[in-house]
């Protein structure tokens, strides 16, 4: 790809997730402020991988917007578009953490501050500057930032970035599930690399059969490179005529699962940015699935995401263990 400032940039949420974290003396829970949204999440694996990138989004004028402000920085990210709202404060997560690792989540976020950013407050120079543009649906739930997100898209696509989209469907954070279904249709539009979910497959397409799933969604919208993550079942990618499929890395001491989609999204970018869209084989979409499945797996022995991304070494070495 050609000499940019940027490989990846990213719109979207930025926050803090309260994860659980034991119990005080009295019995009660305690939970601990993790940076978190899952742009920079992305954008802080890809960093680990000696990846440049840049951050566009807004967080409060408060104690935990500085927080995050300094922790994205210091993942390596450019934060020059992050922008600081002096009314509204930054979005609160609570993340509850299942037995099997799954979470539920309770967000304080209406209205939160990622969910202010304006059109003008987004910089031309910043996205012009990338190789590929990364999006989800959570800068779409209310119309201020939807707008802002439309505007960068086409800003990405007047200046042939690849569109990179991952629907990251929050159920709470919607009025209803129309609105969602319709953004999330807009971002199929709009991409040339999708990471979707098993449950975003279904939901999307009424099906389990995600072979069949992934066909329906190519009737109708030209994406040359989906995957899809199946969670224990590992992950698969769907590339013209091409369906490759990896077995995940299971850990015994898993913890929970946030951003493990985000790992494996920042490895399969990755990939795509050392080889291209154009002409990838079955082995080398193998080998992007293994690393990230890895990276992946890595991530759920940790608690929080943006913080504690693997860093390349490691996933090398646990896809050398298990060989």
């Amino acid at each position: 790809m050609s000499m940019k400032e940027y490989d990846v940039v990213a719109l979207g949420e930025l926050l803090i997730d309260f994860t659980e974290n034991g119990e005080s003396p009295q019995g009660n829970p305690l939970l601990e402020a993790n940076p978190g949204g899952a742009p920079c999440n992305v954008l802080a694996m890809l960093n680990n991988l000696g990846k440049k990138t840049a951050f566009i989004g807004k967080v409060g004028n408060d104690s935990f917007g500085k927080m995050l402000m300094e922790t994205v920085k210091d993942s390596g990210t450019d934060v020059k578009n992050l922008v600081f709202d002096d009314q509204v404060r930054t979005t609160l997560a609570f993340v509850h953490t299942m037995p099997d690792g799954d979470r539920d989540f309770s967000f304080y976020r209406n209205p939160g501050a990622d969910m202010m950013l304006k059109k003008e407050e987004v910089m031309e120079e910043v996205i012009k500057s990338g190789k590929i543009f990364h999006f989800g649906t959570l800068s779409s739930t209310h119309e201020g930032v939807r707008e802002a997100t439309r505007y960068a898209i086409s800003v990405a696509k007047e200046n042939g970035l690849l569109i990179s989209f991952d629907p990251n469907l929050r159920e709470p954070l919607w009025a209803s599930l129309e609105d969602a279904r319709r953004e999330i249709k807009y971002g199929l539009s709009q991409c040339d690399i999708l990471k979707i979910s098993d449950n975003e497959l279904e939901f999307m397409t009424g099906t389990a059969d995600y072979t069949k799933a992934v066909g329906i969604l190519r009737n109708s919208y030209d994406i040359p490179l989906i995957f899809v993550t199946l969670g224990k079942d590992g992950s698969r990618a769907y590339y013209k005529d091409m369906i490759v499929e990896a077995k995940p890395f299971i850990q015994e001491n898993t913890i929970e699962t946030t951003g493990a989609g985000d790992t494996f999204e920042g490895c399969a970018l990755n990939f795509v940015l050392e080889r291209g869209l154009d002409d990838l084989s079955e082995q080398d979409l193998q080998e992007l699935l293994v690393f990230a499945n890895a990276g992946a797996s890595i991530i759920t022995t940790r608690k929080g995401a943006l913080k504690v991304m693997p860093k390349a070494e490691e996933i090398k070495k646990l896809i050398e263990e298990r060989r």
